[in-house]
């Protein structure tokens, strides 16, 4: 079967870079062909459009005093490939891409099946605009072609689509043959908003081994570990980095970066550019104790059993941490504040029990992928 992957764009952020190669990996493996569906990384914006949008740029930057880019575009254009070098050379070698310049490009009789997922593509803050092209409005009106969301997120359990954005994409998960969502509150969000029965399902990257990650870097001239406490902050704050020094000194463990400054724009370029893929998991691999406020640096750390704590980050989406974290048993990680950080507990893994739920889950997931597919 030729299967297109509908996901996010697949810029710099590893956990979505590495739930694509997953859900890619397992739909292969059962036979199938595959690839995703990617947009040119390169930004333009339409002459036409120039004027308006510099406009209100300049209004922010000058007016409200927002730190904005005018020429985004150019800046974006001229910095993302030096940063994203390493990053970008995983995704070019490991997934199979086909490059539109949008939705439309794509034509009946294209595909056999699209898998929207994963990832909080559902989110609308977040996906395309317009939120309907997750739910493949472009096909609506094709008959011989089978339809499945895969582990999709909202990202939150908060309902964040407007009444409009409800009915038209209620009306298009109509046609999906299957449906499942990466979040136990998200069932509950399909029910009450689109009157659809969801399956709670694992996020793709949890689909795979922990050997088949490591199969990745092992034979790859990576550096060795600089530490032993992992660090994968996405917002850093004060408070996080106490509770990192807390950690640290408890444990005289030495704290190491898995990430660099990427979205510090007042560091040195040479300190933002992203580490490989293949690098970032094995930092993973190499460290003795993880901080977290990622949702896949969170799976990660469960797939490698190394000892963690995740810190509640709210801004983006605390329901599907969570979630993740309820499926294992493993609710005592997360932290909401640093008063609340206990560093007498013991944050090691029952890596028996994990594997034995690890190996439920699995099965009740590729079932429902299996059995959509049919």
């Amino acid at each position: 079967m030729r299967i297109a992957i509908i996901t996010l764009p697949l810029h710099g952020n590893y956990g979505g870079i590495l739930q694509n190669y997953a859900l890619q990996t397992v739909l292969k493996r059962m036979g199938h062909t595959v690839e995703t569906v990617a947009f040119p990384r390169e930004l333009k914006q339409p002459l036409w459009r120039k004027p308006l949008a510099y406009g209100k740029r300049l209004i922010r930057k000058f007016v409200f005093r927002k730190n904005v880019h005018i020429f985004y575009e150019q800046w974006y254009n001229a910095t993302q490939p030096l940063l994203l070098r390493n990053v970008w050379k995983f995704v070019d070698n490991q997934i199979v891409t086909r490059t539109v310049s949008r939705f439309t490009n794509i034509h009946e009789g294209d595909y056999d099946a699209f898998v929207v997922g994963s990832d909080q593509i559902w989110r609308p803050i977040y996906s395309y605009r317009p939120i309907t092209d997750a739910y493949l409005s472009f096909a609506r009106n094709w008959k011989d072609v089978r339809r499945i969301a895969y582990a999709v997120s909202f990202g939150t359990a908060e309902w964040e689509y407007t009444p409009g954005q409800t009915a038209q994409c209620a009306a298009l998960v109509r046609l999906f043959d299957g449906v499942s969502v990466r979040e136990d509150s998200a069932v509950k969000l399909c029910k009450e908003h689109f009157h659809c029965e969801a399956v709670h399902v694992l996020d793709p990257t949890l689909l795979l081994s922990a050997e088949d990650y490591v199969a990745l870097f092992s034979d790859k001239l990576s550096e060795p570990s600089r530490g032993q406490l992992l660090t994968y902050i996405l917002d850093e704050t004060p408070e996080k980095n106490h509770i990192v020094q807390k950690l640290a000194g408890h444990y005289h463990y030495q704290p190491y970066r898995a990430n660099s400054r990427f979205e510090d724009g007042d560091a040195p370029l040479e300190e933002r550019v992203q580490p490989s893929v293949e690098q970032w998991l094995k930092d993973f691999y190499d460290a003795k104790f993880v901080v977290t406020d990622s949702f896949h640096a969170t799976v990660f750390s469960i797939l490698f059993g190394k000892p963690f704590i995740v810190i509640a980050n709210k801004a983006r989406g605390l329901s599907r941490i969570e979630s993740l974290l309820k499926m294992f048993g493993l609710e005592k990680h997360i932290v909401y504040g640093e008063a609340e950080l206990d560093v007498s507990l013991d944050y090691a893994l029952n890596r028996q029990q994990l594997q034995a739920r690890l190996q439920t889950w699995r099965e009740e997931s590729l079932g429902f992928l299996r059995n959509s597919l049919e």
